[in-house]
């Protein structure tokens, strides 16, 4: 049984009494809604005294209606005028180059110019991989050989994207975590070439494999230490066997999730919705 029926389920029983707020805790818990956040958020709907398990469960949507009510922004519905340079990060493996080329997809189908830095420079199947999907969407592409300076790589691809007035330039970034210093200091440095170059800063999305739950949540949580984040791509979304990563992100970390993965095509990439992600949870 999945996390979305167990929580269901919970609601299917008619009495009110320890058990039910036990149970409601304990599947709040395992579906990574956070420790501290899933007891308060119980304690909250509890102190409100609902009649019967349906009012608590609408007290419980009304809360994470709140929780979540996040405008998508401004900057990802349609070009400003400036170039956009949004830096991609996440840990290999959470589907970022992928996210990538969705993304970039998903921006040059609403009309804007849009161009791909490959800056993972430590991986020759991430320039590989994002040549194929630039060459299959279209889309220019800027890399160097492996091993070359991610920053130089940027550098080159934010003049191309100036000289040809692009309306976003999605950067590929390195994900390796286990040398969690040197990666930092990386991302970083793009940051400082961006600002340098631009006169503001890029904007940082992270990407997160949804099906890893509180892994997703840590990662969340060194990136957002060293990198400004906007917000969130949680790839692998239509696999996700528990959902409350997305509330977790938001309510510990502030991190609203912008965009969900669906699915293995460059179009299988969507925007959250918070009403849709409600209804699956609790309808």
């Amino acid at each position: 049984m999945s996390w979305w029926q167990r929580l269901k389920k919970v609601f299917s029983i008619k009495r009110i009494d320890d058990d039910f707020w036990y149970s409601l805790e304990e599947i709040l818990i395992e579906g990574d809604v956070g420790v501290d956040y899933a007891i308060r958020l119980v304690e909250e709907i509890k102190g409100l005294k609902p009649s019967s398990s349906e009012e608590a469960k609408g007290i419980l949507r009304e809360k994470l209606k709140e929780l979540l009510n996040y405008d998508f922004p401004s900057w990802l519905l349609s070009p400003s005028g400036n170039l956009e340079v949004l830096l991609l990060v996440g840990v290999n493996g959470s589907g970022k180059t992928t996210s990538v080329a969705k993304l970039g997809k998903w921006l040059s189908d609403r009309g804007a110019s849009v161009m791909l830095a490959a800056c993972d420079t430590f991986r020759a199947a991430a320039i590989e991989q994002l040549e194929v999907w630039g060459k299959r969407l279209n889309l220019r592409v800027v890399r160097s050989e492996p091993g070359s300076d991610s920053g130089a790589v940027l550098y080159d691809a934010l003049s191309s994207a100036k000289s040809r007035g692009a309306d976003y330039l999605l950067v590929d970034t390195a994900g390796r975590l286990h040398t969690k210093h040197n990666l930092m200091e990386e991302l970083k440095k793009l940051g400082r070439i961006a600002e340098k170059s631009l006169g503001y800063s890029a904007k940082g999305l992270l990407v997160l494999d949804a099906t890893t739950g509180q892994n997703a949540l840590r990662q969340a949580e060194v990136f957002s230490r060293n990198v400004s984040l906007g917000g969130v791509i949680l790839a692998k979304y239509d696999s996700m066997a528990r959902g409350g990563i997305v509330i977790a992100l938001k309510s510990e970390l502030n991190l609203p999730v912008f965009f969900v993965g669906t699915g293995e095509r460059e179009s299988d990439l969507e925007i959250f919705s918070p009403d849709a992600f409600l209804d699956r949870l609790l309808s």
